[in-house]
């Protein structure tokens, strides 16, 4: 395919020095390959605009900018490089965006859990699902992994390209507010936009909640999102109401199109009746948590709305589990140990309550905080940590190029304006074991922040790690 024909749907692009025939997409000029479309991406850190030549020599056919460069190769000038890789992408691969329904799954809590949801929903219905999100991407019996919520646009379009070749009738995305300021999935218009929630998260990059709020609202505009589902007991769900786009409400404390009446609860789960607009279903989960229980409800609504049935609903509910999400992973001393994601100060205050109910002895707490990621939910998370655990065992997470003693610090600000009820163990795996061998019947501990991952990420350096495996380990006292 040519650079003419790849810049067709890029408003303002302009090609100077020729044409070219183009076999690969490329952002990374050390790995640029002959006959490839190299893109000049600016960052915060690097302007590939000088690295343009470079590509040039590994053998780009030519590049994609914002302005001419050193290279000369054929150069698409455009408005925004990072919006012109998704369109071109999506073109090059022959717009797979196209060929499936696609849902979106947005908000800062729940993302994963939701999109599992509902593609166990399609499949139990028959509709051939695919699944892309944090823990990598799923379809026709094939796992893919991916470091980010959403993939970049060269790996997103190849991604939906071979699920549509596999058969796959319906794509479940992860949709980050990353991926929508950057405009990673720009040419997609989702058939349905799931929102869950907005608390705090990522102000490190957006620097206040109104700017993170206005990135989630970039996928509720109807250009770009067909239906919406939308979480009724979140203040800015609501107010997504008033986009423009067709849509219905879940909830479980506002006045909602859907809703749920729980019949029993567990550690291990719950049971309990969806009522999506008077059409009924006795639904099972396999999670702990109310939150999961909405997250039910939003999965719910977005498969019916693609032809799923309630028999469907409830046996897709019934068959997920997702791996370091509030996962019971063992029984030891007599209590129980659960893992989860939970990494923002709403996603350990619900885990923690949702733990609390069934707790009979004491609820441990170990967790940390990222590096290099917002710092101000360090205080409150630790302040949340403290309020509703009865000790906390405060460690390191990913602490990247960050001192982990200073990340500690922070949290322990915020603990001991509650509670003094707690102790610092720097490295993880020895929090880990210090807390196991603290634990006795009717206890439970939560393990909590990094969930499903499979590594640590220390000075640049990604070490193998996983907090199941260590758990694993640890023999009972």
């Amino acid at each position: 395919m040519k650079v003419s024909q790849l810049l067709e749907e890029v408003k303002g692009a302009s090609l100077t020095g020729g044409d070219a025939q183009i076999c690969g997409l490329c952002a990374d000029s050390r790995v640029v390959g002959k006959g490839d479309l190299f893109f000049c991406l600016s960052g915060t850190q690097v302007d590939a605009h000088a690295y343009a030549l470079q590509a040039q020599a590994r053998g780009a056919a030519a590049v994609v900018c914002e302005r001419k460069t050193e290279a000369t190769c054929p150069q698409a000038i455009v408005p925004d490089v990072r919006e012109a890789m998704a369109r071109i992408a999506a073109v090059f691969y022959g717009h797979p965006e196209r060929k499936m329904r696609i849902v979106g799954v947005t908000g800062t809590n729940g993302k994963t859990t939701t999109a599992f949801m509902v593609k166990n929903i399609l499949d139990a219905a028959g509709i051939r699902a695919g699944l892309t999100g944090t823990l990598g991407a799923r379809y026709a019996n094939i796992t893919v992994a991916s470091e980010l919520t959403t993939p970049d646009p060269v790996f997103l379009f190849s991604l939906l390209a071979d699920m549509a070749k596999a058969g796959v009738e319906a794509a479940v995305m992860e949709v980050s507010a990353h991926a929508l300021f950057f405009r990673k999935e720009r040419p997609i218009c989702y058939d349905v936009g799931i929102f869950t929630n907005l608390t705090r998260d990522h102000l490190d990059f957006f620097g206040d909640m109104r700017q993170y709020a206005a990135a989630k609202r970039r996928l509720f505009v109807p250009e770009r999102c067909r239906f919406a589902v939308l979480n009724a007991d979140d203040a800015f769900g609501r107010t997504l109401l008033k986009s423009g786009v067709p849509a219905k409400t879940y909830g479980l404390e506002s006045p909602a199109d859907a809703f749920a009446i729980v019949e029993s609860e567990t550690l291990r789960g719950c049971r309990a009746v969806l009522n999506l607009e008077d059409e009924l279903c006795e639904a099972t989960l396999s999670m702990t948590g109310r939150h999961n229980l909405l997250n039910a409800l939003a999965a719910a609504c977005a498969a019916r709305h693609l032809g799923a049935d309630m028999d469907a609903v409830a046996r897709g509910l019934a068959a997920t589990q997702v791996e370091g999400r509030l996962e019971w992973v063992a029984r030891k001393n007599g209590a129980d140990i659960f893992v989860d994601f939970a990494h923002t100060p709403d996603g350990l205050e619900k885990s923690l309550t949702a733990l609390r109910e069934f707790c009979l002895g004491r609820l441990f707490v170990l967790f940390g905080c990222g590096g290099n990621r917002d710092a101000g939910k360090r205080a409150s998370m630790g302040a949340i940590a403290a309020r509703y655990a009865d000790h906390a065992i405060l460690t390191s997470d990913n602490p990247r190029y960050e001192d982990p003693a200073a990340i500690l610090s922070e949290i322990e600000r915020g603990f001991r304006t509650v509670s003094d009820s707690y102790v610092v163990v720097e490295e993880r795996d020895r929090a880990i074991g210090y807390a196991v061998g603290c634990l006795s019947e009717g206890d439970i501990l939560l393990v909590a922040g990094k969930g499903a991952e499979r590594y640590q990420e220390i000075m640049g350096i990604k070490y193998e790690y996983n907090d199941k495996a260590v758990i694993g380990s640890i023999p009972e006292k």
